[in-house]
């Protein structure tokens, strides 16, 4: 299950653009610290496949793959140092998987800006370097570990330090720790470290409804080309709280007309939750059986026996082959029942990696 920590100055349209994508309720109030404990929301992934599969299959339950929001209360300018709640804020960010850093990118003089006026670039900044300077007081604390312990020859001492240097002197200019190079060993070792800023992010930019469809407007522009020039390699995505938040009071058959009128052709969440498994490089496969029809997440690239692994470690451990059927054949033909009577269910051994939207019947043996 992917989790996604919702951050931000406080009154960017964060709170309330948790509420929209998750029709949670959560308060959303037009002053600073609104939300005091993080919110939690779980969302299915919308995915067509899985409806497809369902209607052919008839199983007796669907289960989609799904989607955490936490949203976390306003960071402000000092939080690295406990302002206005900030070390608690921090450890909820701690604990997600990919952090979705919201950026208020319009204006209206009715909704207080923390900062006072319209800024994306700085307001960036600022979230930014709280999470750096958190980051930077664990690093520095495991490099004077570092030191003490390569002086002894301390074999892993002596290959943490050029990474923990290099963190340490990124982390001090306030730029994210995703941003230093590091060899698949120091990304191993980096990961163990649980910073704040390497976890991946992408800058959701809430933008006025009249900028949508397009969702461009200077301040997006201006975002855009800070965090293209930080080497962050981040995307951003222009969303609309107010719409998102309308969308939400619809009933399901007025939602598509409501995004047409708009020029839409989805929802932000449909998107933002794209964006999150692009981050995180995950892809789904399914099961389907009278019983199930199941979505089940996994990296891109993984193999046969990981992908059985995330329904029972016995899969894998006993993991003897995978029967696959791509789902462009099933979508085809109708039926696994079909694929297999036209030759195209294939049987895979340990190496076959897994490709996105494969239906997939382990056969194991412990």
């Amino acid at each position: 299950m992917l989790k996604l920590g919702i951050v931000g100055l406080p009154n960017v349209g964060k709170s309330t653009l948790f509420n929209a994508l998750t029709a949670a309720g959560a308060d959303a109030a037009n002053y600073p610290f609104c939300t005091v404990e993080p919110n939690v929301g779980m969302v299915e992934v919308p995915d067509p496949r899985v409806d497809l599969l369902a209607e052919k299959v008839q199983p007796q339950r669907v289960l989609r793959a799904t989607v955490q929001f936490v949203d976390i209360a306003g960071l402000v300018k000092g939080a690295s140092e406990g302002e206005g709640l900030g070390n608690q804020f921090l450890a909820n960010i701690r604990e997600t998987d990919a952090v979705v850093h919201v950026v208020r990118c319009f204006d209206d003089p009715d909704v207080v800006h923390v900062m006072g006026d319209v800024d994306p670039v700085r307001d960036r900044e600022v979230i930014n370097l709280e999470l750096a300077l958190a980051d930077l007081a664990v690093v520095e604390k495991r490099l004077e570990k570092a030191r003490k312990a390569a002086r002894g020859n301390d074999r892993e001492a002596l290959a943490e330090l050029g990474l923990l240097e290099r963190l340490v002197a990124t982390l001090d200019q306030g730029q994210p720790a995703r941003v230093v190079e590091a060899s698949d060993d120091e990304s191993r070792i980096m990961r163990s470290y649980n910073l704040l800023t390497s976890k991946p992010v992408v800058y959701l930019a809430n933008v006025a409804e009249d900028d949508l469809p397009e969702g461009d407007n200077a301040h997006v522009r201006a975002l855009r080309q800070a965090v293209q020039e930080s080497g962050e390699h981040a995307e951003v995505i222009p969303i609309s709280s107010k719409i998102e938040s309308e969308l939400a009071e619809l009933p399901d058959e007025e939602r598509q007309e409501f995004l047409s009128s708009l020029g839409l052709a989805e929802p932000g969440l449909h998107t933002l939750i794209r964006g999150g498994y692009r981050l995180l490089g995950l892809q789904v496969y399914f099961t389907a059986g009278e019983k199930e029809v199941r979505a089940w997440e996994i990296p891109i690239g993984a193999k046969a026996p990981e992908a059985a692994g995330v329904i029972h470690s016995d899969f894998e451990r006993g993991f003897i082959r995978a029967e696959t059927v791509a789902f462009a054949d099933f979508e085809k033909l109708g039926s696994v029942k079909a694929a297999r009577e036209q030759g195209l269910m294939r049987s895979e051994g340990k190496e076959y990696v897994v490709k996105d939207g494969d239906i997939l019947l382990f056969r194991f043996n412990v």
